[in-house]
């Protein structure tokens, strides 16, 4: 059995945009999973607005992210088949909002990440910039009390990634907690702490002062 983490305890308060830096295979991913609830831990207890989450059963846990929790990843995961549109309206599909009201909500949204020229374009027409922004609409469309984005301009040149990171900035400005892993220093420095890893272990915290 490999141990990816080690002794790790860490507190991350509401609103907070917390960075988490380390090289490959520091287990910066298994953190961000273990805290979105796409994995258990061995042994300790991850909780997240006081749920441990390794206690409850998968269809509570589904729910749980639907309500609480939004993905943002480095290779965008979006539905290849579907437009812009329809893999925004995706986490909207199981709620009870009509499909009028859900189009009318992921096109808004859309339109404010710049997008209204790329409603119904598909990921294969759209650029990595274009994608992610697609991805970030799907992650808070359900408006989730906390976004974990996974080297979520990793793929991206330096000025889409600067324009990406300042639509994260944004929104945590409006109260969500963010928490980030990265191995750009540019990016982690959004953050009001920057947490680094080295072998499954904190070996650092840094404020980050602005």
């Amino acid at each position: 059995m490999v141990n990816a983490l080690r002794g790790v305890s860490l507190d991350i308060r509401e609103g907070e945009f917390v960075s988490i830096v380390g090289t490959s295979g520091s287990g910066k991913s298994t953190l961000l999973n273990l805290v979105g609830g796409l994995m258990k831990p061995s042994t300790g207890s991850i909780l997240v607005k006081g749920v441990e989450l390794s206690t409850i059963n998968e269809n509570d846990l589904a729910l749980f992210r639907r309500r609480y929790i939004g993905f943002v990843f480095q290779s965008f995961n979006l539905v290849n088949t579907l437009t812009a549109v329809e893999n925004v309206e995706l986490p909207l599909i199981f709620s009870n909002i009509s499909h009028l009201e859900r189009e009318k909500r992921v096109t808004t949204l859309l339109t404010d990440l710049r997008l209204e020229d790329r409603l119904d374009h598909k990921p294969s027409e759209l650029s990595g910039g274009q994608q992610q922004r697609v991805s970030i609409a799907r992650a808070i469309i359900n408006n989730p009390e906390i976004i974990l984005a996974d080297e979520p301009t990793g793929n991206l040149d330096s000025k889409t990634s600067e324009d990406i990171m300042e639509i994260l900035y944004s929104l945590n400005k409006q109260g969500q907690t963010f928490l980030i892993v990265t191995h750009d220093m540019n990016v982690a420095h959004y953050g009001n702490r920057i947490i680094y890893l080295t072998d499954g272990k904190i070996s650092k915290i840094e404020e980050v002062t602005t």
